[in-house]
């Protein structure tokens, strides 16, 4: 028996929807409202039912998987077990970017309105503080670092339901439409599909999260049973949130062409239906909101590194340690906290073009591996696997593989050349194929895992 510390089994599926929710951040539905529905042209609630729907393909793909292979490492898993090891690589390489960036970005985000408050808080003191608290908090342990992110994620839902309530008030009160039920923030005679499918793929990586939770497969107690439920919930949720939000948020200030800046139309709203009261409460908890986004996103990232180097595929004796003490992937952790402090002088463009191609290069090849692994290694055929492994899968990836295509060309290049140093790595580790990539093991008694 290994005597080596393991990831601790602690997580219940309470655990696990708040930490996908702590990672997706549902508040960030606001500070994109403005770009949002002025791309939609007034339809932003049907732009984000249409992302739901997407995304829901996605966590079909997710779930078949998890359920096949409860193991840590998500798409990187799922990927090298369903369709080949080096598959299986170049995809947890390129979603690393999003794990590895999303901390870096909160951290950034944090500096921005701390400093903008408190001006004589320089905005460099404020990230290094963040990222400080961020890792010590990782570093604790999984269980505190998602019970830190329930209380945080808290204050958002309490703060998406105080926004709905006041504008239902207003509402009745004669403000904006007047009707606190209408039908024209989801359908509008003028307004062409192809606006509302253009600001799709930003909308779907407010979903992101749903995934994140599959990292946690080692830690979670059942998880073949937990973990697929989960990502249904997260995704619905998240969904229904959002949805709401936005209805809301149109139906008491219909003149989306009235902003003074579109990038702070969520203040001039929260403002409009709250006062200065509710815009504090926003803006203090967008602040907590980058926390809890980044212990979840920098606590999967720590993972799926510890998954690549448990197997040698990332050298084990940096990315696949873990502390005797705490249980958690120290070493992978701190180097997170280094990368976050690229936000020192990194923009918040570059970041976001490296997420959105890992993103989507991943949920395309998820879906594909459901194929792959379940109609042609696994040979189940009858017409009901044909949809069930088939046909929903390939829809997915057809559609996630579409707004692929559809980044913008900064994304591409940055996107094309990360993935183009894990190719050049691949080809190191397998001595240019002759030899294959380690595989994960996928036999719970040699993960040690501890209960």
């Amino acid at each position: 028996m290994n005597n080596s510390p393991g990831l601790k089994r602690s997580l219940s599926l309470g655990h696990v929807i708040l930490f996908g929710l702590s990672f997706m951040a549902p508040i960030t539905v606001f500070t994109t409202y403005g770009i949002a529905i002025e791309s939609s042209n007034g339809m932003i609630p049907t732009a984000y039912i249409i992302s739901l729907c997407i995304m829901l393909f996605t966590a079909y793909s997710y779930e078949k998987m998890v359920k096949e292979f409860p193991i840590t490492g998500s798409a990187y898993t799922y990927v090298q077990k369903g369709i080949n090891s080096s598959m299986g690589f170049l995809v947890g390489w390129v979603i690393l970017l999003d794990y590895l960036l999303s901390p870096m970005i909160s951290s950034l985000l944090f500096g921005i309105f701390v400093h903008a408050y408190l001006p004589f808080i320089p905005v460099p003191l404020c990230i290094i503080f963040f990222i400080v608290i961020i890792t010590l908090i990782n570093i604790l342990g999984i269980k505190l670092a998602t019970n830190v992110s329930a209380i945080l994620l808290a204050f958002q839902i309490l703060f998406i339901l105080a926004f709905c309530i006041l504008c239902v008030k207003g509402l009745l009160g004669g403000k904006g439409s007047g009707e606190v039920w209408s039908i024209t923030p989801f359908l509008v005679s003028n307004v062409h599909f192809s606006s509302i499918l253009s600001i799709v793929p930003l909308l779907c990586f407010s979903f992101l999260g749903f995934d994140a939770v599959t990292t946690l497969a080692e830690e979670t107690k059942n998880p073949k049973k937990t973990l697929p439920k989960a990502i249904y919930l997260i995704t619905l949720i998240g969904g229904v949130l959002f949805v709401a939000s936005t209805y809301f948020a149109q139906a008491i200030y219909p003149n989306f062409s009235s902003f003074k800046d579109p990038e702070s139309a969520a203040v001039e709203i929260v403002t409009y239906v709250g006062g200065n009261l509710l815009n504090a409460f926003f803006l203090s908890v967008t602040v907590t909101a980058a926390i809890a986004s980044a212990v979840a996103s920098g606590g999967s990232g720590s993972r799926v590194l510890y998954a690549m180097g448990r197997e040698n595929i990332l050298p084990a004796k940096v990315f696949g340690y873990l502390s005797p003490r705490f249980r958690t992937p120290v070493y992978n952790i701190l180097i997170i906290a280094v990368i976050s402090m690229s936000s020192l002088f990194l923009d918040l463009n570059t970041a976001a073009a490296f997420i959105n191609f890992g993103a989507l290069f991943a949920f395309t090849f998820v879906n594909l591996s459901v194929v792959v692994h379940y109609v042609i290694k696994k040979r189940q055929r009858t017409l009901k696997d044909i949809i069930v492994f088939g046909i929903i899968p390939l829809i997915g990836a057809c559609i996630t593989a579409l707004f692929w295509s559809m980044l913008d060309l900064h994304s591409m290049i940055l996107g094309s050349v990360w993935g183009l140093l894990g190719f050049i790595y691949l080809l190191h580790l397998t001595k240019f194929f002759r030899h294959r990539p380690p595989e994960l093991d996928f036999d719970e008694t040699n993960l040690d895992v501890q209960i």
